[in-house]
């Protein structure tokens, strides 16, 4: 699809994205570098890495691929310096890098629990913190106008509550709670927004894969006529928004992109029922002179 955006709203921004190798985080790492941005790809896996680099270059991108774990603050260090060392600043952090896996709480090890924590939430603060130099008003020179932005990647689950995603559901709440916490410290401090995205299920990811398998999906929209699976190009689109003049005045927001999946009930009364009922209380307060008690007439 085409963007709705001009092609050089990101000209001359740098981004760093962790997890910008593979589903979700490469389609932002593509329309962040499509619209200008000099792009920084963050992950464990070279093969991912360099075939990703090789495909935002072939697209005119500038784009460099840098092997971490989030889970290693020499890692985000490094990394960090690299991006410094290449493209000399950093205007966007993407905390993109997430684990997850179905798995009933009672199968659940505290091992298991612990890595989807690790990469989730300690990760996405380990790059915030280390990044905070680099983004902060000032960090790179006193000319510096305004800090920089940071992205984290979330989800829904938590909003209410989700089978067999404990951990994960733990892990981003934890997530929203430190874009919250970073918007007020930092955007005060700092003048660095510090945002978030909450996609639904998303096409051709692997959490679409590993979470939501074919017959999954097909029951869902029956039972939840707001079950939509979305596109990556969805996703990236509100990173685009929060990473342009358009979303200057957000901070500490979460943007849902799920169609709005997440605030789907099943109805309790039929909508010809609610009418009804609806009729007849509009009825006896018709016939029910005000302040006086029925009981009275």
């Amino acid at each position: 699809m085409e963007s709705p955006f001009k092609p050089n709203i990101l000209k001359g921004k740098v981004a760093l994205l962790t997890g910008g190798g593979s589903g979700i985080g490469y389609e932002i790492s593509a329309q962040l570098g499509k619209h200008g941005a000099l792009i920084a790809i963050m992950g464990r896996r070279k093969h991912v890495l360099d075939s990703a680099v090789s495909a935002l270059r072939s697209m005119g991108i500038q784009a460099i691929g840098l092997e971490g774990d989030v889970r290693k603050r020499e890692d985000a260090v490094r990394v960090l310096e690299s991006t410094i060392t290449q493209f000399g600043k950093l205007d966007i952090l993407v905390n993109a890098a997430a684990g997850n896996f179905l798995v009933p709480a009672e199968d659940l090890s505290t091992n298991g629990f612990r890595t989807v924590i690790d990469i989730d939430s300690v990760g996405t603060f380990t790059m915030c913190h280390e990044a905070l130099k680099y983004l902060k008003k000032g960090g790179l020179g006193k000319d510096q106008s305004s800090g920089g932005l940071i992205i984290n990647i979330s989800v829904t689950f938590h909003y209410t509550a989700a089978w067999y995603q404990i951990h994960v559901s733990a892990a981003k709440a934890a997530v929203d709670s430190i874009t919250r916490s970073l918007a007020l410290e930092w955007g005060t401090d700092y003048d660095i927004r510090v945002n978030g995205i909450a996609p639904g299920p998303i096409e051709d990811t692997a959490g679409i894969s590993k979470l939501a398998p074919g017959e999954i999906i097909s029951r869902s929209k029956d039972s939840d006529p707001l079950y939509k699976v979305g596109e990556k190009w969805d996703v990236a689109m509100a990173a685009l928004y929060l990473a342009s003049d358009a979303g200057k005045y957000i901070n500490g927001a979460t943007l849902v992109v799920d169609g709005g999946s997440w605030l789907f009930k099943p109805r309790h009364l039929s909508k010809e029922a609610v009418k009804q009922f609806s009729r007849a209380v509009e009825k006896r307060s018709r016939d029910t002179p005000v302040g006086i008690p029925k009981s009275k007439l």
